[in-house]
């Protein structure tokens, strides 16, 4: 087969890293770059051996789309991609607010055209371990936080703290009874009504519990997720790629009933994949436009996130 030849509209950090995957890719072709700034956009074409083009209208003969550009912006390059009845992967969050997301998945199920939301979280090896290995998860906590990045203009729930949203929904296996949580706003730099804390209590009607967390004032970066059943601990870091099983198996005091003793058993699984998580999504994309893989049950799995996202900034700001 001919290798799908696809567009990457934005050249910023994540578009950027699009470029390059796509563009290493044997089944795909990186056939234009697309950006305003034609200085930029040239850079990144030329780098791949693409075409630069300064907008959507100007690219005519692609098979799929991939768009990077600033969240305020996807809607409408969503819109103008489906339209046009192209497979879209687009970068997390779909939209900024749920209707706009509700909007383009089903303008993807009407045009009956591939829809993937870049919850890249889902393609970590460590995670992806993690999934096959939990069997009943109780209680989940999780840490991702980043020291402040400029550039990033929208609030980090959306932008942070979504991806832990989503594998606790996939680990449920539902949606959330209740949502909890509160923002922080607490950075000078940025805009006004744009959270740098959020911290999210998720109920689920199996009685599962997760704590979620998201910041950007961070001095540090983690990724970490735990994920407690009845009888182990499995840990996550998403960083080190790394996954331990923590099994507690003997508490035990002394004969004189002076000490206490503990003994806790350590696994360390091998990983089910090495793959780089970006390539592992193109992958999936790729099956997708070529039919390989199911667009309804891609388009089912993406709104769960969105619509908890939704509810605690509702939650969050008391409604506004």
């Amino acid at each position: 087969m001919a290798p799908t030849r696809i567009a990457v509209v934005g050249t910023g950090t994540m578009g950027a890293l699009h470029a390059r995957v796509i563009a290493q890719s044997e089944r795909a072709e990186l056939a234009y770059v697309v950006e305003s700034q034609r200085e930029v956009g040239e850079q990144v074409a030329e780098r791949h051996g693409a075409t630069w083009r300064p907008d959507l209208d100007s690219v005519d003969d692609v098979d799929a789309v991939v768009v990077a550009a600033p969240t305020e912006a996807h809607h409408l390059l969503g819109r103008q991609v489906l339209e046009r009845g192209l497979p879209l992967l687009m970068e997390k969050p779909l939209t900024l607010g749920l209707a706009d997301a509700e909007d383009l998945i089903q303008l993807s199920a009407k045009a009956e055209v591939p829809l993937v939301c870049g919850l890249l979280e889902r393609y970590n090896p460590a995670v992806m371990t993690a999934m096959r290995l939990v069997e009943q998860p109780r209680h989940v906590m999780t840490a991702r936080h980043s020291p402040y990045v400029p550039r990033i203009r929208n609030g980090v729930s959306s932008d942070l703290l979504i991806h832990d949203v989503d594998i606790a929904v996939r680990l449920a296996g539902a949606e959330p009874s209740r949502v909890r949580g509160s923002f922080g706003y607490v950075h000078p730099d940025s805009p006004e009504g744009s959270e740098d804390v959020a911290e999210a209590l998720l109920t689920f009607p199996d009685g599962m519990i997760a704590n979620v967390s998201a910041s950007r004032v961070s001095q540090r970066k983690v990724r970490r997720f735990e994920i407690a059943e009845e009888n182990r601990l499995v840990e996550v870091d998403m960083l080190r790629n790394s996954v331990t099983i923590y099994h507690h198996v003997l508490n035990e005091a002394s004969p004189d009933g002076l000490s206490y003793r503990q003994q806790t058993i350590i696994e360390i699984p091998a990983l089910v994949s090495s793959r780089e998580p970006l390539a592992a999504q193109l992958d999936h994309f790729l099956d997708l436009t070529a039919g390989l893989a199911d667009p309804a049950a891609e388009r089912q799995a993406i709104l769960p996130a969105h619509r908890v996202i939704e509810q605690l900034r509702a939650e969050a700001t008391g409604g506004s």
